[in-house]
C-alpha cells in the first residue's frame, strides 16, 4: 500500500473537504483558503466511493497524479455525488446518510505479462487495483472490488466488460497495470 502519513487534523480536513462537495459546494469552493500542509498540497490520485445504507451511491476517481491531494478528492467527492453516471444526482436530504471512504492510489505498476494464465498468476487478490487499457476501452476496478469478486478469472472478466470488452478479451495492445491504494475511512465524530 501507498505510505501516507497523514496526522489526524489532515485526515478530518480531507472529509471535511469531501463533506461540503457532498453538500453541492463546486469543488474549487471546498478548499479552505489557509495554508495546507505539504501532503496535502502534495500531487496525488483518488477515488472518492460513497455507500448509502451500505449500496454503492457513487465512486468517482483519478488514476493519475494531477492535482493536489485535497483538491483531488474536493473534485471526486463532488463528481461521485453528481456526476457518477449509474447514478442520479445525490439529493440533498441523503448527503448526511452517505457513508465515505477515500482511496489514495500508489503509483502503476506496467504489467508485463504474455497472456491470461500468466495475469491471472501475478494478481494479488485484495491488493492490487487493476487498470486496463485498449485502444479507446479504459477501465479500473479498486482493491475493494475483490470483497465482490474473489476469483482472478471473474475479476477480469468484469473488468473487461466494464470497459466495453468481451470478458475473454486478449490483444497485443491490451495494456494493464496495478496499483495499490492506502484507504481512509471517515471518523465517526466529522
Amino acid at each position: 500500500m501507498p505510505s501516507v502519513d497523514l496526522d489526524a487534523m489532515e485526515h478530518r480536513l480531507l472529509f471535511q473537504v469531501a463533506r461540503r462537495a457532498l453538500g453541492g459546494a463546486q469543488p474549487e469552493d471546498c478548499t479552505p483558503r489557509e495554508t495546507l500542509s505539504e501532503r496535502l498540497v502534495a500531487p496525488a490520485a483518488t477515488f472518492v466511493t460513497l455507500h448509502h445504507q451500505a449500496a454503492l451511491r457513487g465512486c468517482i476517481g483519478s488514476l493519475e497524479a494531477q492535482r493536489p491531494l485535497v483538491e483531488d478528492v474536493a473534485h471526486n467527492a463532488w463528481a461521485a455525488a453528481f456526476r457518477d453516471p449509474r447514478f442520479p444526482p445525490l439529493p440533498a436530504s441523503q448527503a448526511d446518510e452517505i457513508h465515505l471512504s477515500i482511496s489514495i492510489l500508489g503509483p502503476a505498476e506496467l504489467l508485463q505479462v504474455e497472456g491470461e494464465a500468466e495475469l491471472l498468476q501475478t494478481l494479488r487478490p485484495g491488493v492490487d487495483g487493476v487498470i486496463l487499457h485498449d485502444g479507446p476501452h479504459r477501465s479500473t476496478f479498486l482493491p475493494a472490488v475483490w470483497e465482490q469478486l474473489p476469483d482472478p478469472v471473474t475479476f477480469m472478466a468484469a473488468l473487461r466488460q466494464k470497459a466495453g470488452l468481451p470478458q475473454r478479451h486478449w490483444s497485443n495492445s491490451l495494456r494493464l497495470w496495478r496499483y495499490t491504494v492506502a484507504v481512509l475511512e471517515e471518523p465517526a465524530n466529522a
